[in-house]
């Protein structure tokens, strides 16, 4: 029987969940690096025992971990991340410019078969890639020299390059998506790139055609029909079918359209998840009731998923690298919360169960799929 490995990265480390193929007897291993903030804890399709780990502290800065292994060992990786050529300049919060530098990686994406190929969000947003397994990094400049760049401004959590995309039939083609910059597209590997973000509508922005600026949370893909994204905005949910060209808006009957995580089901791209949050203000479930939501028409109309999900008095957060689902015949779908809890549907969100309460905060879930 097939199993399933969660990956799950904390505020003070990292922790690995397993269980078989019925999902609901789990095993509990960490915390991996105890006490070092986890922005993302990840593994590789291609060899299901190696994982990637992203580990930060202020006093000690970024750390990249291997395991080749399946989390048992970890061997420190290479950590330079310098960007390439004269880093130059991008735009503050209050408009003045400021010095690109390298605060801290959000996010690592593995390629679906090389387990040697992997990429590196970085914040400063720019991106990264490695061929040898994560030993060395260089970046791909393309990206933060684009025309825009120097207008790019944070968001609230910084401006950090946090949701990378590999289209699956179109080896040349990555998503990215930054914090307050908007969605990003390169169809030759990274060297070139354009902005995607027509049809995104935000508030504060005086041009409603503005070419970027736009705070996208997060980025969802499916792996049948990969032309097709769903975002998670500041606020609105949104929709492509043209690999990002236009984009229209699917919060339809959502009580809120603020949130961070959005995923789509592993077999049904019309499939898609949601956890909405009261506001930018006040990042914590509507009425204090968490509620995943799913549509099963691509967007437009939701359904609340309440069933084993606490129901007052709830006021945790779910971020946005903090959702995931498996490849298993019964597609599984999970969730993490700053509150410590990680949740899992082993019916594609119809019931909910937590596999572990109180751990530190969560930051990312990632899913392995295991033979």
């Amino acid at each position: 029987m097939s199993g399933v490995r969660v990956l799950v990265g904390t505020r003070k480390g990292a922790f690995i969940l397993t269980s078989d193929g019925k999902r609901t007897d789990w095993q509990v291993d960490g915390p991996h690096f105890a006490g070092w903030e986890i922005y993302h804890v990840t593994g590789s399709a291609a060899d299901p025992q190696r994982l990637f780990v992203a580990q930060h502290t202020s006093w000690f800065g970024q750390l990249i971990q291997r395991s080749d292994d399946g989390g048992r060992t970890w061997t420190a990786m290479g950590n330079k991340f310098d960007y390439e050529g004269t880093p130059g300049t991008h735009l503050w919060y209050d408009g003045t410019p400021r010095p690109w530098e390298f605060t801290r990686v959000w996010h690592l994406e593995p390629s679906p078969s090389d387990p040697d190929l992997v990429y590196a969000g970085v914040e400063d947003a720019a991106l990264f890639r490695s061929v040898d397994g994560a030993r060395s990094w260089h970046e791909l400049p393309g990206l933060r020299t684009h025309r825009s760049g120097p207008s790019w401004q944070p968001g609230a959590g910084g401006m950090c390059l946090h949701t990378i995309k590999l289209d699956p039939r179109n080896p040349e083609r990555i998503y990215s998506a930054i914090s307050a910059a908007g969605a990003f597209r390169s169809d030759d590997t990274g060297k070139t790139w354009k902005a995607i973000n027509h049809g995104l509508k935000s508030e504060g922005i005086p041009d409603p055609d503005a070419e970027v600026g736009h705070c996208v949370h997060r980025l969802a893909q499916h792996h049948d029909r990969p032309d097709t994204l769903y975002m998670q905005k500041h606020w609105d949910v949104m929709r492509t079918d043209d690999a990002g060209d236009n984009w229209r808006e699917i919060s339809g009957n959502l009580p809120t359209d603020f949130g961070f995580a959005i995923d789509v089901h592993a077999h049904d791209p019309d499939t898609v998840y949601v956890v909405p949050i009261k506001s930018d203000s006040e990042h914590f479930p509507l009425d204090g009731r968490l509620r995943v939501y799913r549509s099963r028409t691509g967007g437009d109309e939701w359904e609340p998923l309440t069933r084993g999900l606490p129901q007052e008095n709830c006021y945790v957060n779910v971020l946005r690298d903090a959702m995931a689902v498996d490849s298993l015949d019964e597609c599984g779908v999970y969730f993490g919360t700053t509150g410590g809890q990680v949740y899992t549907s082993n019916d594609a969100g119809d019931s909910w169960a937590p596999i572990v309460r109180d751990l530190p905060a969560v930051l990312s879930v990632e899913v392995q799929t295991l033979p």
